[in-house]
């Protein structure tokens, strides 16, 4: 069990900007105390101060989530400063906006090693951790593209399918042994971050999220909310997110060719892209410039999720039906004049 008395301690990688920023902000505003991982000094630097001006305490420890040893001596180093770990994220990631055939080999390992395997070597460290206290809650951040793939993003989403697949088998393992340490997926919809302005770019135009595009912080209100559901596995986020898993789960023919159609206008801005762009795929852009949470489609973003909000409360939803159907069944058993009427 959690101790109470002590503010909860959280490990979130890629957290120096986009949705790890918005989660650390999440945490911070419930008091946590945060290890923020990523590579990027600046961005790190930001997440800091925004999570100690919300109430919560930081460490900002850069780390390349592709190399372990580097993932772990960050572990070590939230351990000693802050306590044992009761909560880990795992966010971090890079990718190539290309069709597959313009993607080359080294670029394919880079977004695999940190997408895939990055997400592999936090939830190593975690396990490592909380299994002999047999506490702890690890949160992969996943997405729809997890599910139902996309054209031009073939390397994104080999690693999110490749994230689900390796979570479901930790997840049954942890349950064999009869675990109190838990594990839970977020799959997202297309969310306004940098991501768009700093990923790997080799499309004639520049690159934007699918429509509907959600701010972070609703996906960080999400997240927040299934780090705290011990015997949730899986949480999907915006109802975008429902109807592409749907989709591909019940029509997977149909959800391809409607993509082959569809999928390369909407993930292209009118803007052309002239080649002259940086990218963090090797080395952090916000060594120096913090890029914050947002990317530049702050004005087309959603700021709420009806869909989400109706996830979290699927509990109070199943009450309130209830007692609305006894309700309504005493007015027709009164009307029918079942119980005795008092003149």
């Amino acid at each position: 069990m959690r101790r109470e008395q002590r503010p909860e301690v959280v490990v979130i990688t890629g957290a120096s900007a986009g949705i790890g920023r918005a989660v650390a902000r999440e945490f911070a505003a419930h008091g946590a105390r945060i290890g923020l991982l990523a590579r990027g000094e600046a961005g790190l630097q930001g997440a800091k101060h925004d999570v100690e001006a919300l109430g919560g305490q930081a460490m900002a420890i850069p780390t390349d989530i592709a190399d372990y040893e580097e993932v772990e001596r960050a572990a070590e180093t939230v351990e000693q400063a802050f306590g044992p770990i009761d909560i880990w994220i795992n966010d971090g990631f890079v990718t190539v906006f290309a069709e597959f055939t313009a993607i080359t080999p080294a670029e394919y390992r880079r977004v695999t090693e940190v997408t895939y395997l990055g997400f592999v070597h936090g939830t190593l460290a975690a396990l490592k951790r909380m299994l002999p206290r047999d506490h702890g809650h690890i949160v992969q951040v996943g997405s729809a593209l997890g599910y139902v793939s996309i054209p031009l993003q073939s390397a994104y989403c080999g690693a999110k399918h490749a994230i689900l697949g390796f979570s479901n088998s930790v997840r049954i393992e942890l349950m064999h042994h009869h675990s109190n340490v838990s594990l839970s997926v977020a799959h997202l919809p297309a969310v306004n971050t940098p991501q768009f302005t700093w990923g790997r770019d080799k499309l004639p135009y520049l690159p934007q999220p699918v429509p509907p595009i959600y701010a972070p912080e609703v996906v960080a209100r999400g997240i927040y909310w299934l780090a705290h559901q011990r015997k949730k596995r899986e949480l999907w986020i915006g109802l975008a997110s429902v109807r592409s898993i749907l989709g591909a789960k019940f029509a997977p023919g149909l959800t391809q060719r409607y993509l082959a159609r569809v999928g390369y206008r909407s993930q292209m801005r009118d803007q052309p892209n002239v080649g002259d762009r940086s990218d963090n795929l090797s080395y952090p852009l916000d060594a120096t410039r913090d890029y914050g949470a947002h990317g530049v489609f702050d004005a087309q973003e959603r700021r709420g999720s009806p869909q989400l909000w109706v996830a979290e409360h699927k509990g109070l939803l199943a009450l309130t039906c209830a007692a609305a159907g006894l309700a309504s069944a005493a007015g027709i058993a009164l009307a029918a004049g079942a119980f005795p009427r008092r003149d």
